[in-house]
Formats: structure tokens, sequence, C-alpha cells
């Protein structure tokens, strides 16, 4: 693992000069740091884009539109080399919040006129100075749950405003330390191939075990919620999520990097499965759905501690002919 300053700030400009930018230079300023081959994936409805001008004109001048001033509260910032490709790629990973006033409507979600927190996760690939790639991932249920709407009424863990890493280091600036980096990739690659087919054997619990501290904190998408230690995670999310689904497929990513305590991945899908056990409300059925997903982890020692998730259950019920945000649109 080499130094990511380079990638970095390519970043961090590309950030500086997009969130000060007037709504009219928006689609300049995306074409001025990124590849003439750029692509952008983001949550339903948004999809797949390439072109600065649509990126522009049906993400990000609606949004500030509909959540006026707009800024970037960032929690988590660090890069590595992709383990996916053996390192051909370098992805820089931000976390963290876009804050501002509800005022007007946003896909058709209803304003508040109330400071609301637009929770968001991003993945960019930079080679020679330029964003190649971008996965833009953002957990729209929340908002609207913060705008008063119930979209997910049989949640089982916590909806709340989530907070960074609790020793507040995730800002890494600086290039952190190589040795530890290769430390939190070898504890995360060790959990996907521990957890990640659901096969192991042993009793859930013992299962976690292996690889979360005992007190892990699950910080899931609205529709599941947060939830603490192992034994809550277990009831709240992991065995009911478990228990809905089958024909899980093996994990896909598009990049896995670690740097410092800190670590991540996303896929496009990361997996499929069939929920043949009915979930978020919806009776069993066999629709083979995706599951795009980013996963950022802080590392305490060998076992992960903290886990932020990002999963697009707008897209996983849009799969099974529930159009949430177009029915918000008739109405």
């Amino acid at each position: 693992m080499s130094g990511f300053q380079s990638e970095k700030s390519t970043v961090l400009n590309y950030y500086n000069a997009l969130d000060k930018a007037a709504a009219s230079e928006i689609a300049e300023v995306i074409q001025q740091h990124v590849s003439p081959d750029y692509q952008w994936r983001a949550f339903h409805p948004f999809g797949e884009l390439s072109d600065p001008e649509s990126i522009a004109s049906e993400f990000w001048l609606p949004l500030r539109e509909a959540i006026t001033s707009l800024q970037r509260r960032m929690d988590v910032f660090f890069a590595g080399d992709n383990f996916i490709d053996q390192g051909d790629s370098t992805w820089v990973c931000s976390m963290g919040h876009l804050m501002g006033l509800f005022d007007q409507p946003w896909l058709g979600i209803q304003p508040n006129g109330k400071l609301v927190m637009l929770r968001y996760a991003e993945f960019h690939c930079v080679r020679n100075g330029k964003i190649t790639q971008t996965a833009f991932y953002f957990d729209i249920p929340h908002l609207m749950i913060q705008a008063g709407y119930d979209p997910f009424p049989q949640q089982t863990a916590s909806a709340i405003v989530q907070p960074g890493p609790a020793p507040h280091d995730a800002l890494l600036f600086a290039d952190a330390d190589p040795t530890a980096s290769q430390r939190s990739m070898d504890v995360l690659n060790f959990m996907i191939n521990d957890l990640g087919q659901w096969q192991s054997g042993l009793p859930l619990e013992e299962e976690l075990a292996r690889s979360w501290h005992q007190d892990m904190l699950w910080w899931g998408p609205a529709g599941i919620g947060a939830t603490y230690t192992i034994a809550r995670y277990a009831e709240q999310h992991s065995r009911p999520f478990r228990a809905a689904f089958s024909d899980r497929s093996k994990t896909q990513h598009i990049a896995r990097i670690a740097e410092g305590e800190y670590s991540g991945f996303f896929g496009w899908p990361n997996f499929t499965a069939r929920p043949t056990g009915g979930y978020l409300g919806l009776p069993p059925n066999d629709a083979l759905c995706e599951f795009r997903v980013i996963d950022i982890y802080r590392r305490e020692g060998d076992k992960l501690k903290e886990n932020w998730i990002f999963i697009d259950l707008l897209h996983f019920l849009n799969q099974q002919g529930v159009d949430v945000l177009g029915n918000l649109r008739v109405s």
C-alpha cells in the first residue's frame, strides 16, 4: 500500500468546488473533476449516469433546491488500493451527512421546513488526477422519517441520526500506517469469508463473535435501523434477515479498501437473494432481488467494532413491485 495524498486531494478539491458552486456551475464543476468515461452509480431512483449535465440536473439541482443552505458534514475519509483488482485501482471513501433545511419537495417527499440530515457514503476511483467512477449511496427513507413519514412500520431496530466513529479519528487527511491498514484489510476479509455466505453451522451469536466485539455497533439503514451488541444485532437484524432470504449468491464487490483502522466496500449489486420468508412487511415471494450496499467498518484490535451500512431498500422494494417514491408522487 502506497501513499494516497494525490487521490485524496483530488476528491477534497472536488468536494470544495462542488459544495461552493452556484446552481449554474454544478455541471461544469463535475466536468472539470471527472474523466471523459466517468461512471456515476447512485441509489434508486437515480441508478447509473455518466454525463455531468444529467448528474447535475437529475440529482444535485433538485436536492439543493429542496434542501436549502446545504452543507457537507463528513465523519469518515480514507483511501486505499483496491483489494478486488489486486491494487490496480485506488479509491477514496467519504461518509457523513448532507445537512440543510427541508424547504421544498424532493422526489415527492413533502418538506417540513426543518433541519434534516441525509446520510451518505461515497467511493471515488481516482486515476491521473481525475475521478473515473463514483458510487454515491444515500439513505432516502431516513430522510422520509425525519420529514414525518413512516415507510417501514415493522422496523426492528432504531431509526436515529447516526454519529461517526466513537474515537472521532476517521478523517484521514494524512495517510495512515500501512501496517494498520493491512491489519484492517485482513480483519475485513476474515469477516467476509467467515460470515458472508451464512454457512458456518455455528450458533449465530458464536459465529458473529469470531469477527465482532461483543459491544459492536451496527448502524443500519432506515427500514432496519441501528443496533448495539452482538445479542441485539442477532435479534434485531441478522437472524430475521437470514430467515427472510434464500438462494443468497456469493458476495461480489467492485471495490474493497482499508486505511488505518477503517475499511469498506461496495458492490453493484453486492449479492442477490430471494425473499422467500418475506421482509419489510412484504409477503414471501420468489423475486430474485439485488442488494446494492456500501459498508464502512472500524476495527479495534483484531475484531470489528462499528459498521455503517447503506442498503438500497427502495430498489429492493421496487424489484417486488412496490414503488415507494412513485406512490408519493401520485398522492
